[in-house]
């Protein structure tokens, strides 16, 4: 049983399933494990489990990065009577449990052992071994109810599925437990590499089992997960699914990019991320009950009549919905895979704007004979296509942010890499600013009816989202760090691109390659950026210190987002990373720039993406 976890967990690590879960011949002649009922139904439990998550992975089309995952080699995962794998767990499970409280009786054992076989000979070994299968088979049953529970459709298992997840955490603790009295003497506490509690190797696994299922290439070595490794595994899994089970499934697009990119830092394996794809996208709808053109009408800002319109059949805006279902299967990829496509996506949504607006003045002048329809399909019109450079500048900024969680860019490029972020931070807030004007000029005419005031319309016109001011946070960062970094290299002559093989111009090349061939922004260049960097000195950033804006501004956002916990651990992340900045800038400026024993370095200790300057002596 032990063995087999560790093997589950190896393959949802990216192994293949022959050598790892059927390298188990009981697995591979379940018939044979008949005469003996417990090993039956969990060897039925296990092949119905991986039967699953296999349809899980499939389903969802992220096992492109691990091929490996669903090739099942021929290998036969579905039998006749897999239907009552449930049921055949359950009975065994009555009966476990039945011994269990009758070793508690201590004057029934006798009469117990002969009414009910024992599992071993020592009476005095039967109650610590019968809580040890218990544990076992229970984590089985509450895992495959979870992994059940969270393909209904529309979500509506999710809440029976957290019920499960906290069973199967607190049987996974009861299995840990187990260890005190499974080990064996010989090896004592040391079974870190042990794939067994006990410490013994398992009976029945043949790691050559399946040589000749495997593709005509080398083998690939296999190391198994230790048993400690794979319950850690699996306790990561089911935190990830409880977070995804928790999602309120908020039907705007921008929460629920938010909440991906939330989710992705704690690195989830593909599992979890399959499923959370499964969620978001079913049946070609948002959670399989919103369409798509009624969530682009939404997250552009549009009243919600217009979610009705005809123009959704037209063929350009069934692409867009095709393309906004692509972004929203690629952020749950994992993160190398993601930027590659993130990447080459960009040229397609510039596209598409430019193919809607063709689209749209079309039908504007087909309308020009009908003024009310005229105007709404011209306010559909507006509010779209600022939605999709909203979009497209997005993406791009994720496409930047992901380099630095990849580690793609040398200290000699952090300057025009956060030059370049600063660049499109500047065109999503003024895409969003659009939108949000946009959106006043709805509710000003609403307001006209109702007669308003102008002074509260006044009110409304100035107000700044939260979610804004929490970009603007960003932009002031990114600006404060290109500055800082092009004002040490100005003036220290550190952090330049010097090297045999490719100049400053090249790499900026490279790097923004795919940005540039999208025209994100216009009229971006190497020159731009040499131009916009070259005056750059510690005497002007200490007067326009963009550090402390940045704290000012996350200082002020707390009571807005006082409930939420992620919001506020991102104003926790900006105001360190702003201080520890602020304080390094004075610090060299008060010392000496030209200081030759003064030595700064770049880290990322507070944040993901936007680094801390470290200044010593040397």
């Amino acid at each position: 049983m032990d063995h087999l976890l560790s093997c589950e967990a190896t393959w949802h690590k990216g192994h293949s399933l022959a050598q790892t879960i059927f390298s188990c011949i009981y697995l591979l002649r379940l018939d044979r494990t008949l005469a003996h009922p417990l090993l039956h139904s969990y060897c039925r439990i296990i092949r119905s489990t991986c039967n699953a998550v296999i349809s899980v992975v499939s389903d969802a089309r992220t096992h492109e990065e691990e091929d490996l995952f669903t090739m099942a080699y021929g290998l036969t995962l579905t039998g006749d009577g897999d239907d009552k794998c449930l049921s055949l767990l359950n009975a065994i499970e009555e009966t476990l449990s039945r011994q269990l409280r009758a070793c508690k009786a201590p004057s029934s054992k006798r009469r117990v052992l002969e009414d009910i076989e024992p599992l071993q000979n020592n009476l005095a070994l039967e109650e610590g071994l019968c809580k040890a299968l218990l544990c076992r088979l229970r984590f089985r049953k509450h895992f495959y109810h979870v992994l059940i529970s969270m393909r209904r459709p529309q979500g509506r298992g999710l809440e029976l599925a957290r019920k499960h997840i906290s069973s199967c955490l607190l049987e996974l603790e009861r299995i840990r437990k187990s260890w005190e009295f499974l080990r064996d003497k010989v090896f004592g506490d040391n079974i870190e590499d042990r794939t067994t509690a006990s410490g013994r190797q398992p009976i029945g696994f043949d790691p050559n089992l399946n040589l000749r299922l495997s593709a005509p290439t080398p083998p690939r070595s296999i190391k198994t997960l230790s048993w400690i490794k794979a319950i850690e595994y699996f306790e990561k899994l089911l935190n990830d699914l409880d977070i995804i089970c928790s999602f309120s499934m908020d039907p705007l697009v921008e929460n629920i990019l938010w909440f991906v990119v939330q989710f992705q830092k704690s690195q989830p394996d593909l599992v979890a991320r399959s499923h959370l794809q499964l969620l978001l996208i079913q049946d070609a709808k948002l959670y399989g009950r919103d369409s798509i053109f009624a969530v682009i009408c939404r997250a552009a800002a549009l009243p919600e009549v217009t979610k009705d319109h005809d123009i959704q059949k037209d063929e350009v805006v069934m692409q867009l919905g095709g393309l906004l279902i692509n972004l929203l299967k690629i952020v749950c990829t994992n993160i190398a895979w993601q930027r590659r496509k993130l990447g080459k996506i960009l040229h397609d949504w510039r596209v598409i704007h430019m193919q809607l607006e063709f689209t749209f003045k079309k039908v504007l002048a087909e309308m020009s004979s009908f003024p009310s329809e005229e105007n709404v399909c011209m306010r559909l019109a507006k509010h779209i296509l600022i939605w999709v450079e909203e979009q497209t500048y997005w993406i791009a900024s994720r496409f930047l942010i992901l380099g630095f969680e990849l580690e793609l860019y040398s200290p000699s490029e952090y300057c025009m890499v956060y030059w370049y972020l600063y660049v499109i931070l500047i065109k999503l807030a003024e895409k969003i600013h659009l939108k949000v004007v946009a959106a006043n000029d709805i509710s000003k005419r609403k307001g006209k009816k109702k007669r308003d005031s102008s002074m509260e319309l006044r009110q409304k016109d100035y107000q700044i989202p939260p979610t804004d001011s929490l970009l603007q946070c960003h932009i002031c960062l990114a600006e404060g760090l290109t500055m800082m970094l092009a004002s040490l290299r100005n003036e220290r002559k550190v952090f330049q691109c010097l090297g045999p093989f490719n100049t400053e111009d090249e790499r900026f090349s490279q790097h923004f390659e795919l940005l540039q061939k999208a025209w994100l922004p216009e009229y971006t260049t190497y020159f731009t950026f040499r131009e916009y960097t070259s005056r750059a000195s510690f005497s002007t950033l200490i007067m326009y210190n963009r550090f402390k804006d940045a704290q000012r501004i996350a200082k002020e956002l707390k009571d807005s987002f006082e409930n939420d916990p992620e919001k506020m651990d991102e104003l926790k992340r900006i105001e360190q990373v702003a201080e520890h900045n602020s304080i390094a800038l004075n610090l060299i400026c008060r010392v000496g720039v030209i200081d030759p024993s003064l030595k700064v370095s770049f880290e990322f200790s507070h944040h993901p993406y936007f680094a801390v300057a470290v200044v010593k002596r040397s």
